[in-house]
Formats: structure tokens, sequence, C-alpha cells
């Protein structure tokens, strides 16, 4: 049964992700239409997330630095497909002052209109080559890996907390190579890098692929992508690699002096994941009584509940329970639920909701026994763990038990709404029950594509990389020409 206030996912999944969000305390209104206010709880599951990563991008060889917030209009018109792409999201400043205006209230300032109206960054493409065309001249400036974490505006007309709003956070990677091959070989190692990420630290098993030519990135010669299915079986894009090729290159004309002493412009690469994955993580995992949280992105992963009837046990089990969050608290992120006034089921009831792994019980007769009484947010029946030499190991064995759990179960959900079907008639005949990833042989044809997502609102997410050897000898399941790709359609957020 779904606890009240919470939407069970088979009535109305969409109101299910709403009421999850609202009872975690994720995210509260914004004034700005669009936006959104990320709550504390919200964005401690993203600073786990930009640790994490930040962490992989270090490793690889990247370094952080900070780009501005604004473009120059100019610039986003030197690149044609990528101002193209973004041209109906981008938000527009025209005035740099505002004046008081007659009645009250204020108004732009009409001596202090810009020359050139700023862009803010829809993504940074524009300006970091720019800079990239003062800082790069030699080949032993190369190859430059630089990665920002920032925030980003697109006009949305249709928002939706995490999945899509007019500002959300992010990070994008920007890279400088020698060679057409060295920037290949980067977007794939960065995809490598978010798919990864994605099973080892959100515990989704997303699909690593490549994007059709109506789905890549404006600008791009190539994009890759991780596709994400969520439990309704829709797909969600969890995050994208781009070979960039020389357009921007040439468009900010970056060259650099070869070892032989001519001078090439130098090859490409942007990637970035954003705020969205919390979303992924949200709708990959919860369940109808809240959000469900893999331990190694959880802000809380324990939670200790104190209890007491008599005002004469009060000292002994707060004591204790302060003892056992000493014993933990260098290895494990613990939160000591102190609150007098609060009766502890509306404490449970509050934990639950906001997707805590582990919670322990401290009362009276847990202290006796020198131990603490644990709850799953993953369901099982209670336990108890000796407060012993073993104990720190037990509490992390029961953390990684409940992150691979979360992993299994994914797998199993998407392997079991993954099918492989030969016919445009049998995909679209499953897709009212529930949806799933449809893998078919495909012949790339961009009109074609654009009639399927006409005509039952699937579209390709990827072509999936450890699925082209399977091409040989098959036909098309839409056209019945000779098959190009397997492919994976599917419903998308």
């Amino acid at each position: 049964m779904a606890q009240q206030g919470i939407t069970p996912r088979t009535e109305d999944y969409s109101q299910w992700y709403l009421d999850v969000i609202a009872a975690g305390e994720l995210v509260d209104k914004s004034p700005v239409r669009g936006c959104m206010v990320i709550k504390p709880h919200g964005y401690g599951i993203w600073e786990g997330i930009q640790k994490d990563l930040d962490a992989r991008f270090k490793a690889t060889g990247h370094v952080n630095a900070y780009f501005p917030l604004f473009i120059p209009e100019s610039f986003l018109s030197k690149e044609a497909d990528h101002v193209e792409g973004f041209a109906k999201e981008c938000a527009v400043v025209t005035h740099h002052r505002l004046r008081s205006k007659e009645g009250g209230g204020v108004e732009p300032d009409p001596a202090a209109k810009l020359e050139e109206p700023l862009v803010v960054r829809p993504t940074s493409e524009t300006i970091i080559w720019h800079m990239y065309g003062k800082w790069i001249n030699s080949h032993r400036d190369l190859p430059l890996l630089i990665n920002q974490w920032a925030n980003v505006v697109r006009w949305e007309m249709r928002t939706r907390p995490f999945l899509r709003t007019a500002e959300f956070l992010w990070q994008e990677g920007h890279t400088a190579h020698a060679t057409e091959d060295e920037a290949t070989e980067e977007a794939l190692r960065m995809l490598g890098v978010y798919r990864d990420f994605a099973w080892e630290t959100l515990a989704v098993p997303v699909i690593p692929g490549m994007k059709s030519s109506t789905e890549r990135f404006a600008g791009a010669e190539e994009t890759y992508t991780i596709e994400a299915m969520m439990q309704n079986g829709w797909a969600l894009q969890a995050g994208t690699s781009h070979f960039l090729g020389q357009n921007f290159a040439r468009a900010f004309d970056v060259t650099f002096q070869t070892s032989e002493g001519t001078l090439e412009h130098v090859w490409a690469t942007s990637w970035g994941v954003s705020t969205r994955l919390v979303g992924a993580v949200i709708m990959a995992h919860s369940d109808d009584t809240g959000l469900v949280l893999p331990p190694k992105i959880a802000p809380i992963q324990v939670v200790l509940v104190p209890i007491w009837r008599k005002e004469e046990d009060q000292e002994r089990v707060m004591a204790f329970a302060k003892k056992v969050q000493d014993l933990i608290g260098c290895h494990v992120r613990v939160h000591l639920d102190a609150r007098e006034k609060m009766k502890p089921g509306a404490k449970y009831f509050e934990w639950e909701r906001k997707g805590v792994p582990l919670r322990f019980e401290v009362g009276p007769r847990d202290v006796d026994n020198n131990s603490v009484f644990c709850a799953k947010r993953t369901g099982d029946k209670k336990f108890g763990i000796a407060v012993d030499d073993d104990f720190l190991d037990r509490v992390l064995s029961e953390l990684d038990g409940i992150q691979s759990g979360l992993l299994e179960t994914a797998i199993a959900r998407r392997d079991a709404n993954t099918h492989e079907v030969d016919t445009y008639q049998a995909m679209k005949e499953k897709l009212p029950d529930g949806g799933g990833f449809f893998l078919v042989p495909w012949h790339d044809d961009a009109e074609k594509e654009r009639e399927i997502k006409d005509d039952c609102k699937a579209t390709i997410r990827c072509f999936p990389l450890d699925s082209q050897d399977q091409i040989e000898g098959k036909v098309c399941f839409y056209s019945g020409r000779p098959a190009t790709h397997m492919a994976i359609f599917a419903r998308a957020y």
C-alpha cells in the first residue's frame, strides 16, 4: 500500500514522481517559472554525484576551470548548426541597468542598452573555444582537458523537476586534441566514465550507444549517449559525449603548429551530465513509500533514532546512540535524530520518505544488549547488529548489499522489458503495455525515424555499441531495406 500523499506508480507514474520529490523534500517551487529551488536533501544528492564524478574526471587527467555565464550573441552565430540547435532555447540580456518608473517598480533603462546582446549560456562551446584560440598555439599545448561545474539556461516551456527545467546544474567537459583519433578516443573514454559511474554509483544499468543523426548534438559529428530505463519502461538520456570534429576549431580559428611546423585545426570533444541524474535515480529505484537512494550518493546513509519512554532512560540511550555515531562517523554519513518532541514512528516515516538506506533504532533494551535494531529502506525484516569490533564492517557490508541489490533489481527490470522484434507492428502492439526498450534492425533514415515518432511517440534512443555485430544479413523492421544498425527505440523523457 502506498503511504498517504504518494500516488501509487501503477495509477499515475508522473504524479508519483512529483509526490516522491515533495515527500522527500528535494525541491521547492521557484518564483521563476520553470526553475526549481533545490533543498538541502536534494542538493546533497547532487553533491554526492559531483564528488564521485569529479574524482573520476581528475583520474583521467582533466582539470576544472570556470567560464562566464554570459556569451556574446555573435559567438553563437559562428557555428551555424550550433546556433540553429539552441536558438529557440536562449535567454538574452539586452540591458545592463534598471531605472524607476512612474507609478512604482522598475524597468530597463533605455540608456543602458547593450551594444551587443548577451546570451545566458545554454552550453559553453562557443565562449570556451574563443578562449582556447588564445591558449593553444603549439602541439605542446595539446591535449587540453578542461571541465567546468556550472549552471545553464535553456528556456523550456514544459518543465518537470530535475528532468527538464529552464535552469539546471551540470558539468561540461571541453577538450582539444592534435588528431581525429585522439578526439574520438576521448569522447568514447568519457562515455565509459559515465557508464561506469551510472552502474557503480547510481546503480542504474545504462546502455552506451551512438545517437542517430536526428538526435545528435547541434554542431557535433557524432554524439554518444548512456540511456537508462525507468520503472515505467520509458527511457531517460542520462549523459552524452560528443565528438565535435573540427567544427568549432574552424569557427573560432583555433590552430596549432605541428611538430613538422605546419598549422592545423585542433580536434574537439565535449561531454556532460546534469541534475537530470537525480531524476534518474528517483525513477529507477523509488517506491510507493517514497524515495529510495543508492547508499553511495545518499546524503545520509544511516540514521540513528533513539527511543525511550521513561525519563531515566533518556541519558543512557542518548549516550549509547552518540557512541554508535562516533564509531562509524568517519566512514559513514550518519545522522542522529535527537528531536525530542517527535515520536519515533513519525521519524521512521520521514526518513523512509527521504530514502535513507539504513535506520538504526536504539532503545533501553538495545543498550542492554550492546546492539542496534536495524531496518533497511529496501525492505526485509528488521534485525539486530552487535556493537562490537566488527560493527563498522557489518554496517559497510549492509550498505554494499543495498547498493548491489538495487543494481540487480534494475538490471532484471531492464532485461525483462527489453524486446527484440523484427517488425514495426510487433513494437507498436507492445508499446501501450508499459513500453520498454525495443532492439530492432534499422536502416538509417531520418524521414522514416520522424514517421515512427509521429505515429507512436517512440524514438531512437541509441545504436547500442555492444549490439552492432548482430546486424549482418538483417533487414530493417520498418522499411524492409538492408539494416545499417541495430537500434533501440523507446518512449522517452
